[in-house]
């Protein structure tokens, strides 16, 4: 993983991306079939409701994990739209 500026702004920034990165592959998770072990759970609402929390979880810890690299390609863009690069202030915005 490459060295990024620590900054406030840049940790909210990085912060998203793997926000992004997590819910990314959630939906790739439940495209795959994961929700389907829900059924084994007797079916349901509150089993979907389940798997639903339980895919989430997965997938943050996949990205807490290194994750797919997708977090690291949208901090970039982002950085790079933003110019977050230096810590911008609140007098700045203007």
């Amino acid at each position: 993983m490459q060295t990024r500026p620590h900054t406030p702004r840049t940790d909210v920034l990085f912060n998203q991306a793997n926000r992004l990165e997590a819910t990314f592959l959630s939906q790739m998770l439940a495209h795959a079939g994961l929700d389907r072990a829900a059924e084994g759970m007797g079916g349901g609402a509150g089993a979907a409701q389940f798997a639903s929390f339980l895919r989430d979880a997965q997938a943050e810890s996949m990205v807490q994990a290194g994750g797919i690299g997708l977090s690291e390609a949208l901090f970039r863009a982002l950085v790079a739209r933003d110019g977050a690069g230096r810590d911008k202030g609140a007098s700045d915005a203007a």
